[in-house]
């Protein structure tokens, strides 16, 4: 995009893969549009008065509106465009209504569209890709529209990828007017459960989380070897617990995190990748973790809770690399941490902020005791809003007294809820923004919880936009049946070796995401891969986390890698550089979803918790030894002999063949004692 000037917007401040939603940008009307969209996501959430389909169908719409609304302000120094703009908006959301109208109509003439559904039909479709268009580029909608093409043309092609055509009726039918194309599984995941959780993000980030979880990072590791680095990985960890988002996470603590690192001597590029690769992992961290979870759930039909599960070895160990690859990158260059004297106190800022780990905490309760994430949500969301709201009122009491009342409204809404219903907890959030109005001083804690509501809708914008797009991709496969045969040509070109198709996957994921967001990522290889898995032994869960991790590492991998080109942008560095450097603070990384493959214990899918210790025992000593040999340090620098070794057993520890673990072992021993002998001997030179 071009500057647009007159206007005094910088474009290049929107992240064109659709990550951060008019970044910088303030503009009234879409503040108000937000607000109203935020509403009615609240509302059809706790009181579901529409069926589904109206439902998405608006949602989709208040998407549309909110796109061409931005798109609208950048223009507005060009008044003909912005007004042209602004019609495309107020058409799309007019045209949204359309299943609600005429519901009963539509139902009864099911399969048989008239000439006005085909019109409206074929506006909204075009509208869904303008959209994804000027927010995301050109990679993703000209994918779907070679999906499009194929319905439309696909029965001149030769067997056996040609199909027995179709009707642009019924094109439109399955695009538009059921729950196959626009309007499906992706659809209905983001009109629900996505926005309920990118809302309370959005509502604890407004009250000072980031500030909290950077502060507990510094006052726990900011003092010790390569302090700011692990500060990043370990803050961005925390985030990545409520904020699903890679590159909303680079952009918020990357702020902070980055020129820190800087500072005390990490290269540009080094710490920029740090960044990018701590702030990826966020969507696979549980509690909240990524849409692709939500969306992971629908498609198994399995709760939320079992994603989580399978998720949380392979984040800790994600994690757990970020943060070994910077400790032997800060001993390699002799980088230390701050001042102790300068690090606040970890416990000083919790006993100041507890207040905001409370709703997080409810949150998690919740969806371990088998609550759906829509019930947990709103449970979560109202909690946040009692702290936001009640906290400063409760400030006002001294001592025992204040956090006396404080448990009292939290409780109140909760029980309200379980007992009462919506109703109860509108009314003690009713008047807690009365109190709030009445007393001199409060006003602002209103405008955060408005705010909130703003925000959370600008971040909610990007994934709904992608999870409309990509149900094109969906009804596709539906209609065609071509997800069989693209299958069919997976196996016969990996035979029968589960590794070659593993690999085959990793690949086709690192490529899909060099131009695509993750979900469409995930939607696409799982749907053509899952099957073959599953007929070679692999649990359905198993291969589709597979995948979503994949997925997440494309946004690493140059040289299309969207994280680290956020962070580049913050860190003011090569992009190509900072994506290489990210690479290799995930190596170890990518060996994990490989390991779960042939062992599921490390996704707790099988056997009890002595297999999974032990899996995960091996995954971390694979780990230990990949991380050294990438890195060329441990107590002092590798030769290449240790370097090869240590990447041998670690190797040895990741494949399941017989006597491979106890050739891994020994040989980490045998690593792990020649280099401790080296470094006494240096250390006595």
């Amino acid at each position: 995009m071009s500057q647009n000037n007159g206007t005094g917007i910088d474009p290049s401040e929107i992240d064109t893969k659709g990550e951060v939603f008019g970044h910088g940008i303030e503009s009234r009307p879409i503040f108000w549009i937000a607000i109203v969209f935020s509403t009615f996501q609240i509302v059809t959430a706790a009181y579901s008065p529409l069926s589904s389909l109206p439902v998405r169908s608006i949602h989709v719409g208040f998407l549309l509106l909110m796109v061409f609304a931005l798109y609208a302000t950048m223009d507005r120094g060009n008044p003909v465009k912005a007004a042209a703009t602004w019609i495309l908006g107020g058409v799309s959301f007019v045209l949204s209504l359309y299943h609600l109208v005429y519901e009963g109509d539509l139902v009864q003439r099911s399969g048989d569209p008239s000439a006005t559904d085909l019109v409206v039909g074929t506006i909204m479709v075009a509208m869904v890709f303008e959209a994804a268009r000027r927010l995301m580029g050109w990679a993703l909608p000209l994918l779907c529209l070679g999906f499009v093409a194929y319905v439309a043309f696909g029965e001149h092609l030769p067997a056996p990828l040609g199909h027995r055509g179709y009707g642009f009726d019924q094109i439109v039918n399955q695009y538009f007017l059921g729950t196959e194309g626009i309007f499906g599984i992706p659809c209905y995941v983001s009109s629900t459960y996505i926005f309920l959780f990118i809302l309370f993000g959005s509502f604890l980030e407004q009250a000072g989380m980031i500030r909290l979880f950077t502060d507990v990072a510094l006052g726990t590791v900011g003092h010790s070897q390569g302090g700011p680095a692990k500060v990043a990985v370990i803050s961005s960890g925390l985030m990545g617990t409520i904020n699903g988002s890679g590159v909303a996470n680079v952009v918020t603590t990357g702020q902070f995190t980055i020129p820190l690192m800087k500072r005390f001597g990490y290269r540009p590029e080094f710490a920029a990748a740090v960044e990018a690769t701590s702030s990826m992992g966020g969507q696979i961290m549980p509690p909240v973790m990524g849409a692709v979870a939500f969306i992971m759930a629908e498609t198994l039909n399995v709760s939320y809770f079992e994603v989580c599960k399978a998720a949380a070895v392979p984040a800790i160990l994600y994690y757990l690399t970020a943060f070994w690859m910077v400790h032997l990158e800060a001993g390699k260059r002799k980088l230390l941490g701050l001042p102790k004297e300068d690090c606040p106190s970890a416990w000083g800022a919790f006993k100041r902020q507890w207040f905001l780990v409370v709703p997080l905490a409810v949150l998690v309760y919740l969806l371990l005791s088998g609550y759906t994430p829509m019930f947990s949500g709103t449970i979560g969301l109202a909690g946040t809003a009692v702290v936001i709201l009640g906290n400063p009122l409760s400030a006002r009491l001294p001592g025992l007294a204040y956090r006396c009342l404080f448990w009292v409204l939290l409780a109140l809404v909760s029980s309200s809820f379980f007992t009462y219903g919506i109703d109860a907890v509108v009314a003690v959030l009713a008047l807690l923004v009365a109190a709030n109005a009445l007393f001199k001083g409060h006003h602002a804690t209103l405008r955060l919880c408005v705010n909130s509501l703003s925000e959370g809708a600008r971040s909610a914008v990007p994934v709904g936009v992608a999870c409309a797009l990509v149900g094109v991709i969906i009804g596709t496969m539906t209609l065609t049946g071509v997800a069989g045969t693209v299958t069919q040509g997976i196996v016969s070109l990996a035979g029968d070796s589960l590794f070659l198709t593993l690999v085959l996957t990793m690949l086709a994921c690192l490529v899909l995401g060099m131009g695509i967001p993750t979900i469409p990522n995930y939607i696409i290889t799982s749907s053509l891969v899952a099957p073959i898995l599953l007929k070679m032994g692999v649990p359905l869960i198993v291969s589709h986390m597979f995948v979503f991790y994949f997925g997440i590492m494309a946004d690493l991998t140059p040289p299309v890698a969207l994280a680290a080109f956020a962070a580049a942008t913050v860190a003011r560095c090569s992009f190509m550089k900072t994506g290489f450097h990210a690479v290799r603070i995930a190596v170890a990384g990518f060996v994990v979803p490989y390991m779960a493959v042939y062992d599921h214990a490390l996704m707790l899918q099988t056997g009890d918790w002595s297999d999974a210790a032990y899996v995960i025992a091996k995954a971390v000593l694979a780990i230990f030894l990949w991380g050294a040999a990438a890195i060329g340090h441990l107590f002092v620098p590798l030769s290449w002999a240790e370097r090869l070794l240590a990447t041998a057993s670690a190797f040895s520890l990741v494949v399941a063949l017989p006597v491979t673990d106890e050739a891994g072992a020994a040989g980490a021993a045998v690593f792990v004692g020649w280099h401790w002998l080296r470094s006494r001997k240096a250390a006595m030179a």
